[in-house]
């Protein structure tokens, strides 16, 4: 896949090192994929699977999840001064060992997240650091890989310049993408532009990995084989610059679950509280870990304990990276939608490129929301791409039930019930030839969907194709693993019509376009996601009444 969209993309260091990266994590890495999972993968598969997996350039996500975990151990975070000299901070910090990796961001504060080649290294590191020397009844004495970085008996000069070049950690200003994308030659490079602006960088998802390794040490305190990952748009490669963290407490992984009981004799066994049910369970842990995370977590603030909700969470913000997070337990069938999601991007680069521009439309024109409401959400978004994407005259990704059909013994998963099995390896994987442009994609999407009869038909990417609503929803579209869920249940008839309404507005939009030579004025995407350019169905009709070429005359016919 080609690097301007590659997302959670590592550089291998030799094959040796990641098949011993996968010996480490094996047993977690396989538990993590369901509770009733058959025919577990042997060592020798894996290593395998990963050799062929090198080759052609793409890894599976728990390839790429067990190297971001091992580089996110090796790592610490520091808040120091804005104004600290670079090669002075390295190298005080390489006295307890070679440095891979650093980077500077800001985020309440000057903050800098460093890789060590060991974790040797930041063992001795916490071996030096010391207390804060504060009254000790006023200090929760919780040691943590989250440092301050103290110059102690200097003085910093006010005119004294930064020593270091900070990363982002936020998309630009909708102005200044929309100025950017009017630079461009056409529609297809505007499009590249815009996901180049706005997907997860290296430094970010680098940091999200290490935001969950220090909330890992709090819960290790009760769990000390618990593992925390992060899920959704963090992993799956259509995550934005700023977009929330979504976390995963995974117990599945603690040894003593599969160990054979002798036939007979003497054998011991962990005595354990019972619960009710196993979402009594969750929601017990939760309430445990999240106030840990109020009282102890450094950094951690505004913490809320939300465990009646359908799915437990503790939601809370991290101000050291500036990410909102929510923290979840038992959420195997999201882990699922997790990898599906990352399979489809990495198996045509325009499927996330199309991800990109449509979810930035979306945003642009509150059709997505941060709030939670009636609006679709960026998952059902994303749904309904990759929808679009199975139904072209020359599919472009395959659907759900061929990746089934293609999954051999060690893909199957069964969780809760549901079928959760497709396939992980990518070569078995044939895709139709297609050579549709981004711009005829785009156009193509929002054609589709101006036309759709969301009135009668279901959106299901397991089938890849229109089917009869089985319950009365504005829109309805079909969770691919529990099926029996609509995951859109919550948008009403009023946002649906706006979405079709703007799906419509933005196809005589992009027509409109012909040219492909960069002008002052924003056009193409560009004139997409000006605020008011697409106004709804009034300004609609008022442009039907407009002269236009015979082309668009014709497309707007077929709208009515």
């Amino acid at each position: 896949m080609a690097s301007s969209i590659a997302v959670c993309r590592l550089h291998m260091r030799g094959r040796g090192r990641l098949v011993k990266c996968l010996q480490k994590v094996d047993t977690f890495l396989h538990r993590s994929i369901g509770t009733n999972v058959v025919a577990a993968q042997s060592e020798a598969t894996r290593k395998d699977e990963s050799d062929e997996k090198e080759k052609d350039g793409r890894k599976s996500l728990y390839v790429v999840q067990a190297e971001r975990q091992e580089q996110a151990e090796r790592s610490v975070l520091i808040s120091c001064n804005s104004r600290t000299n670079e090669k002075k901070f390295l190298k005080h910090l390489s006295r307890h060992g070679d440095i891979k990796k650093h980077f500077f961001y800001e985020s309440y504060g000057m903050y800098a997240v460093v890789e060590f080649a060991n974790q040797e290294s930041v063992a001795s590191l916490l071996e030096e650091a010391a207390i804060p020397s504060v009254s000790h009844e006023s200090m929760v004495p919780f040691k943590s890989r989250l440092l301050s970085l103290r110059n102690v008996g200097s003085v910093v000069s006010p005119n004294q310049q930064p020593g270091h070049q900070c990363q982002p950690q936020t998309t630009i200003p909708i102005n200044e993408l929309i100025q950017r994308l009017s630079r461009e030659e056409s529609i297809d490079q505007q499009i590249t532009s815009l996901t180049e602006a706005y997907q997860l960088t290296e430094e970010n998802s680098r940091l999200r990995f290490l935001v969950c390794s220090l909330l890992k040490d709090i819960a290790a305190a009760y769990f000390p084989e618990c593992n925390i990952k992060p899920f959704g748009s963090s992993v799956n490669g259509f995550g934005k610059l700023g977009c929330d963290l979504d976390m995963f407490l995974d117990l599945d992984g603690i040894s003593g679950r599969n160990v054979k009981m002798p036939k007979s004799g003497l054998c011991l066994e962990y005595q354990m509280k019972r619960a009710n049910s196993e979402r009594a369970v969750t929601q017990s842990i939760l309430s445990v870990i999240g106030e840990c995370v109020d009282q102890f977590g450094p950094g951690c603030a505004g913490v809320q304990k939300i465990l009646n909700a359908r799915c437990p969470l503790v939601r809370f913000a991290h101000q050291p990276s500036g990410f909102q997070c929510d923290l979840t337990t038992n959420n195997r069938v999201a882990m699922k939608s997790t990898e599906l999601l990352y399979l489809y991007g990495e198996l045509d680069p325009r499927v996330r490129f199309l991800v990109f521009t449509v979810r930035c439309w979306a945003r642009a024109h509150g059709v997505t929301s941060s709030i939670p409401g009636a609006w679709i959400t960026n998952f059902s978004l994303t749904v309904m791409v990759l929808f679009f994407l199975q139904r072209r005259s020359s599919p472009i990704i395959p659907t759900l039930d061929h990746l089934r059909d293609l999954a051999g013994p060690t893909d199957k998963s069964v969780i809760e019930g549901n079928d959760c099995t497709f396939v992980s390896d990518f070569s078995k994987i044939q895709l139709r030839s297609n050579t549709e442009t981004l711009e005829q994609l785009l156009c193509g999407f929002f054609e589709f969907y101006a036309a759709f009869p969301f009135g009668m038909k279901s959106i299901n990417i397991r089938k890849g194709k229109e089917q009869n609503k089985p319950e009365v929803a504005p829109l309805h579209i079909q969770n691919p693993f529990e099926n029996s869920l609509n995951v859109s249940k919550n948008v009403n008839a009023t946002q649906l019509d706006r979405f079709v309404a703007l799906c419509q507005e933005s196809t005589w939009l992009l027509q409109k376009s012909e040219t492909n030579t960069p002008t002052p004025t924003p056009w193409g995407l560009a004139s997409l996601l000006l605020p008011l350019q697409v106004a709804g169905i009034k300004s609609r009709k008022k442009r039907r009444r407009e002269p236009a070429s015979e082309r668009i005359k014709s497309l707007l016919e077929s709208l009515k």
